[in-house]
């Protein structure tokens, strides 16, 4: 039998399942790859025939990466440091402008695309500073670990770190009450790192259902199916789908590598207030390589700066689960993937830049 028509079938018959409970849901996933599985395979739409609303929280780091924390990376590199990015990060914009345009102007803004290609550019660059801009969640974290834990790391590179944690974001989310969740698609690739536990507090002081899910149409669908089924026997459990690749416990490995170069933080997070130890610290054992301490002068001058949010601009709110992307007066408007204006369209992972690309999906 033709692969692609089984998997047809089992999505039918998913699909009738959850229509057979009656149920009526709303889910919320924290990941943009779980958000671009549901658009470019059309799920939403059937899912939303048979009772569940889907909606993206927070899960697109460079979307959660605040005006200011790119402000700070903008005046590191304007004071003629090089600074170190993954690519999405360039065009996010900060107080008037982007790390893009930085460059242009003549700013030394290189893209790598793993933390430790910063270790060269320091080595090919003895006599300038160079600063990586560590963003990204647990999944993407423990590779700026390993460089700070590099044997005879160059004294002339440093790590801003603006890396954020997932479950006190879902700890938030849960408690304030702004958007009903019946039930929570937790992201693979963080559960990767992570493994369960972390996530149980959700189930047992907030009775919310949960699932660790993969990436593949199937892996949502039965995701969403748990949820309804939950939902509809009255349980709130935590349930791991993903088992080929998530282990109970993580990756322990990745772990201690967390623990042993970060602590926990206080930081804001785009569309969100201050969120109680969501943020990555350097430990002072690090501390050298913290460009936090090494940049103080040029951070401490860019905390008493008002950087609001582009005028228009609703990202907050889709981040927050609140709205979605086609309820911001900007999308496909005024912002576009090739002109966008906020971070939710700039980031592949963002919610708008990944419906502009794909509308809803072939059905």
């Amino acid at each position: 039998m033709n692969e692609r028509f089984r998997d047809r079938r089992m999505a039918a018959r998913i699909l009738s399942s959850i229509s057979d409970m009656d149920v009526r849901i709303t889910v919320m996933h924290v990941c943009g790859t779980h958000q671009d599985t549901l658009v470019r395979n059309g799920l939403e739409p059937l899912l939303s025939d048979v009772g569940i609303s889907i909606r993206q929280g927070p899960g697109c780091p460079v979307c959660v990466t605040t005006p200011r924390e790119i402000e700070c990376a903008v005046g590191i590199a304007r004071s003629g440091a090089i600074i170190t990015s993954f690519g999405d990060m360039l065009r996010v914009p900060g107080k008037d402008r982007t790390l893009s345009q930085v460059r242009a102007e003549g700013g030394d803004v290189r893209i790598v695309y793993s933390a430790t290609d910063s270790i060269r550019i320091a080595r090919d660059n003895p006599g300038r500073e160079v600063v990586f801009l560590g963003i990204g969640f647990e999944t993407t974290a423990p590779t700026t670990s390993a460089l700070l834990m590099t044997d005879g790391l160059p004294e002339n590179l440093s790590v801003l770190s603006f890396h954020r944690t997932v479950p006190p974001a879902l700890r938030f989310l849960s408690s304030s009450g702004e958007v009903r969740i019946d039930g929570i698609i937790e992201p693979g690739h963080v559960s990767m790192v992570i493994g369960e536990d972390p996530y149980l507090f959700l189930s047992r002081e907030h009775s919310i259902p949960q699932v660790i899910a993969g990436f593949e149409p199937l892996d949502l669908l039965m995701a969403c199916h748990e949820l309804a089924r939950q939902n509809r026997e009255g349980r709130a459990e935590l349930v791991n789908l993903y088992k080929r690749v998530v282990r109970s416990e993580g990756n322990r490995a990745a772990r201690e590598a967390l623990e042993k170069t970060f602590v926990p933080s206080d930081i804001a997070w785009r569309g969100f207030p201050v969120i109680e130890g969501s943020g990555l610290r350097i430990k002072d054992d690090y501390g050298s390589a913290d460009a936090k301490e090494r940049f103080s002068h040029i951070i401490d001058e860019i905390e008493g700066l008002d950087i609001p949010e582009p005028p228009g601009c609703r990202c907050g709110e889709v981040l927050r689960g609140l709205i979605d992307p086609t309820e911001c007066p900007l999308f496909q408007s005024a912002c576009t993937p090739n002109t966008p204006v906020g971070p939710c369209m700039v980031s592949r992972e963002g919610s708008c830049n990944i419906l502009a690309r794909w509308g809803r999906g072939p059905v």
